[in-house]
């Protein structure tokens, strides 16, 4: 786990999302799978062992809170199912489901994070993209998309950005790997 340094440096928020290579995110089971390889595994597991906090959207954690909790014995879920979920939501959230998760209400989502931020500790993981990562990015915490492509045309979906996502962001790092999944990682820019 990364720590916050002796100099107070920020933890990093970085959005992890599966992404087609035409743009869309929904269904990922069904499509990204067969690029899913030891070497993207080990990605995967480096990216989550960095974090020891996930941020999640209401509807993405309520998703995942159905499946998680039963998924263990492998160093992914167990690390998953261990660190500190906290979910975004403006109505009532059932978290006794998928222990520990702390409930973070809408209207407060930017100052919390900015407190989260602040705090020791590894990076803070959001899984997806969507109107979370959106205030994120506006608001200037974000610090990394990390947006694994796979080589699957979809033709319609759920997009990877809406038209209230609009920015820039500069490069930081690509990974290309043996199945044709590729990873690209960026840094959204402020906007001017």
């Amino acid at each position: 786990m990364r720590e916050q340094s002796e100099h107070g440096a920020p933890r990093r928020i970085v959005g992890f999302t599966h992404a087609t290579l035409d743009g869309y995110i929904d269904d990922p089971q069904n499509w990204s799978f067969p690029y899913f390889d030891e070497e993207l595994q080990d990605y995967g597991l480096q990216t989550t062992l960095a974090a020891d906090a996930l941020l999640l959207g209401r509807l993405t954690y309520e998703g995942m809170a159905q499946a998680w909790p039963t998924r263990g014995g492998d160093p992914f879920a167990d690390h998953v199912n261990a660190i500190t979920k906290y979910v975004v939501a403006s109505r009532e959230v059932d978290t006794t489901a998928w222990d520990p998760t702390v409930v973070v209400a809408g209207p407060d989502l930017l100052d919390e994070v900015g407190r989260l931020k602040q705090a020791a500790g590894g990076d803070i993981l959001v899984w997806g993209t969507g109107r979370l990562t959106d205030a994120l990015a506006a608001a200037g915490l974000l610090d990394e998309y990390r947006i694994c492509t796979s080589p699957v045309i979809k033709g319609g979906g759920e997009p990877l950005f809406r038209s209230s996502s609009t920015g820039t962001a500069e490069l930081l790092d690509t990974r290309v790997f043996a199945t044709g999944a590729v990873v690209h990682v960026y840094r959204p820019l402020p906007t001017p």
